[in-house]
């Protein structure tokens, strides 16, 4: 097998998604979706979190949202159920999300992640508490 940079895994990835804008999340959340945040502890302390968004650890999602694992989460791990994956910047989400299409998942990411949920001006929680913030992070 030719070795691939991550750059053609991530165009190979996407090109298997339809990605979301961050416009678009809300609309898909009504209709039953499911927003996974798998950003790192440290980006959700530091920049909050997104109100109703679950919360898995990147390093545990495989087993999370494998419909056949002992693990899974019942709650999105299940044919029929609209995934949207959001990392801090749309990355990792894009390549974590190809992957739960392997699971036979109705998977995808939201296109820049965090930082573009934040940026479009969409409600975003401090880690501690329950203050919507702007996109500038201010009350």
């Amino acid at each position: 097998m030719t070795p691939r940079s991550v750059d053609e895994l991530l165009a190979s990835a996407r090109a298997r998604l339809t990605r979301l804008a961050p416009a678009d999340v809300p609309e898909a959340l009504g209709r039953g979706a499911v927003l996974i945040d798998i950003r790192s502890d440290s980006q959700r302390e530091r920049d909050g979190l997104v109100p109703g968004a679950k919360v898995i650890a990147r390093n545990e999602l495989e087993w999370r949202l494998d419909p056949s694992s002992d693990y899974r989460d019942g709650d999105c791990a299940r044919p029929g159920v609209h995934v949207i994956l959001m990392c801090n910047e749309g990355y990792q989400s894009s390549l974590a999300a190809a992957t739960l299409l392997e699971f036979g998942l109705d998977a995808t990411d939201l296109e820049g992640g965090f930082q573009a949920w934040r940026g479009a001006g969409l409600p975003v929680l401090p880690r501690s508490g329950t203050a919507a913030l702007g996109p500038e992070g201010a009350l």
